[in-house]
């Protein structure tokens, strides 16, 4: 009996050792499994930040691009006021009555009107603040002078306009304030 409980010993010790190593296998495939749905939502989640970067990445040069064809346009638009400049004052100075010069400044009037046409459909405006009470983010104060008819601190003469472009300051207003007249005794 001996050598057949020592067989029935080592089936059962057979038995539980393959019970163990299934248990052991089944844990490992487990453990394994496991450790492949962590790598698995770890890779989705990289490639969900890798879109969502290369549309802010996109977004951002969008906005880059759009700012510098802004920015160069304003520069432009800048440089462009000169001429608008000399054009006003060369039509302020010309005499419509003489007849030779009329033609030319008539010329000079209808250039004048395109170039403030073409300026308007790029959003450039003109800021002629007249009467306006002064606003030193807009206006530029060349001098200020008494004034009994305009209330003190509005702009009283304009020496040259000034341009915005899409909201942005290109150039100030050059102005004369007004004063308050100063008390005679």
């Amino acid at each position: 009996m001996t050598d057949e409980q020592t067989l029935d010993e080592q089936t059962s010790d057979l038995h539980a050792e393959e019970q163990n190593a299934e248990t052991n296998a089944a844990d490992s495939a487990e453990q394994r499994i496991a450790e492949l749905e962590d790598q698995l939502a770890g890779a989705q989640e990289n490639v969900l930040r890798a879109a969502a970067e290369a549309q802010n990445i996109r977004r951002r040069a969008e906005q880059d691009i759009e700012k510098a064809h802004k920015f160069a346009l304003e520069k432009f638009a800048t440089d462009l006021l000169a001429v608008l400049d000399s054009l006003e004052r060369g039509i302020e100075v010309s005499n419509a009555e003489n007849e030779a010069i009329r033609p030319m400044l008539e010329g000079m009037q209808l250039t004048y009107k395109l170039f403030l046409d073409t300026l308007k459909r790029f959003n450039v405006e003109r800021v002629d603040p007249q009467g306006e009470p002064f606003n030193p983010e807009q206006h530029q104060a060349m001098a200020m002078e008494e004034s009994a008819t305009l209330e003190p601190n509005s702009v009283l003469k304009v020496f040259q306009c000034g341009y915005m472009m899409n909201g942005r300051l290109l150039r100030p207003a050059m102005v004369v304030v007004s004063k308050a007249p100063s008390a005679t005794a």
